[in-house]
């Protein structure tokens, strides 16, 4: 998310799970919104945008002109061109924190002063992370030689309901749980989740609050897979939901410590809260079917 000023700001990717939903809080907060996608004229992609309240007056949809290879320097290029750009918040991942070997670092609770482990990343294959972190690592190194006022947000496994009916990959998963699917979620582990709204809401606190500097995890809860797995059992106990789900990574005990994007103010919805919507939303859409077991 780019924010320039005068109550204008500009959300890179608009169409995705989490950009439509921080537009829809932008655009409910009166800010005038640009978003950037692949293609405006797309209406399956962008429909949902349009349906939001304030979009016909506050909304704008542009087409992206910056490749998707080393997207985030080229996008931070186009800010330091910018005069009136005030700063730039950039959605990173908790996947750039939590990622570590923990017989080695017996840190339990991990803050925004960690980064996870490069090497044991690439031991494991776990290319998203890899590739979130070095995103993010480019970004403050760009940022600082080119004075640019960077913020960073660091989500969990974001959870809620989707503005779109397209479902994205986190949904997708979510989906496929409920529907007894065990191998993809098994492939997670222990895991922060977050309410999507929540992740809107922390995006617009650490840009408009003057003081907010450096990265603000955002994270609900840490749950591992099984502790996942049975309370969604309990809460919706009409799906076939799996009782078990190996563990690859073996024992893990890390918390997120989200007490710094607390201290500004932000208060995190709960487990239940933010699965019950998404699975309204799922019902609501018609992925998801009530099928007593």
């Amino acid at each position: 998310m780019v924010i320039s000023s005068k109550g204008k700001v500009c959300v890179t990717g608009a169409s995705g799970f989490v950009a439509s939903w921080l537009i829809k809080r932008l655009l409910e907060a009166g800010y005038h919104v640009i978003g950037t996608v692949r293609d405006p004229g797309n209406h399956k992609k962008v429909s949902h945008l349009w349906r939001l309240p304030g979009a016909n007056e506050r909304l704008q949809l542009e087409e992206t002109l910056i490749p998707a290879i080393n997207g985030t320097l080229n996008v931070l290029r186009s800010c330091k061109k910018n005069p009136f750009l005030k700063r730039v918040v950039l959605t990173s991942s908790s996947s750039a924190v939590r990622i570590r070997d923990e017989i080695k670092h017996a840190q339990i609770s991990l803050d925004e002063t960690v980064w996870s482990s490069v090497p044991l990343c690439e031991k494991l294959q776990l290319w998203y992370a890899l590739a979130k972190i070095s995103a993010e690592k480019a970004a403050w190194e760009f940022a600082k030689e080119n004075n640019i006022d960077l913020v960073t947000v660091l989500p969990s496994f974001v959870i809620g309901p989707s503005l779109s009916h397209e479902l994205s990959v986190t949904a997708a998963d979510i989906l496929g749980l409920l529907q007894g699917d065990t191998q993809r979620f098994s492939s997670y582990g222990r895991m922060g989740y977050v309410h999507i709204d929540d992740v809107a809401s922390c995006h617009i606190l650490v840009y408009e609050t003057p003081q907010a500097t450096g990265r603000y995890l955002c994270n609900s809860v840490v749950l591992d897979n099984n502790e996942l797995v049975a309370l969604l059992a309990k809460q919706f106990p009409v799906f076939p939901v799996p009782r078990r789900l190996r563990s690859p990574y073996g024992k893990q005990s890390y918390q997120l410590n989200t007490s710094k994007i607390q201290e500004l103010g932000l208060k995190f919805k709960g487990v239940e809260e933010m699965f019950g919507d998404c699975v309204e939303s799922l019902k609501n859409q018609g992925h998801l079917l009530e099928c007593p077991l």
